[in-house]
């Protein structure tokens, strides 16, 4: 089944990973599919190392393909959180606003899903969600917000 959907993809380096995956699937080493298909060692042996772990032969294809490890209402869910909420109000540390640092921890710690910063900055565009730089200034806070924020610095100052 792999072998047929192999000679449909048409990205090269996608289609000598999921051959990759396939020979491992076959059996061979790690080492023997890096030399196969004249490739550094290391690219073969952490997927070989996974495949060991899971049953591969309930996946399909779709499942090799690059995308989001993310399903849809997680995703809807991760947006909402993003769109109106702080990662303090969240309980995720002191931070204002939300960077690609803390989303990585809050997907492993919630999710149990580790990804790198860059993927995680893939998964946020194809959310519609783009990084910029925070820019608050005290004329466009909330008044209320302020006096509080200063009285209880001045309880903290007299203690």
């Amino acid at each position: 089944m792999l072998k047929k959907e192999e000679r449909k993809i048409k990205d090269a380096s996608l289609r000598q990973r999921v051959t990759a995956v396939r020979l491992i699937m076959e059996g061979y080493l790690g080492k023997e599919v890096a030399e196969m298909l004249n490739l550094h060692v290391n690219p073969c042996l952490p997927m070989s190392s996974y495949l060991m772990k899971v049953d591969w032969r309930s996946y399909s294809i779709k499942k090799l393909l690059p995308g989001s490890h993310l399903t849809e209402e997680q995703q809807k869910k991760l947006k909402h959180m993003i769109l109106h909420s702080t990662p303090f109000e969240q309980g995720l540390g002191m931070a204002a606003s939300w960077n690609t640092r803390i989303i990585q921890s809050y997907l492993q710690n919630q999710y149990g899903i580790s990804m790198t910063r860059a993927w995680v900055n893939k998964m946020l565009y194809r959310l519609g969600l783009s990084y910029t730089r925070p820019t608050y200034t005290l004329a466009k806070g909330d008044e209320q917000k302020q006096r509080a924020f200063v009285q209880e610095m001045e309880m903290i100052k007299k203690n």
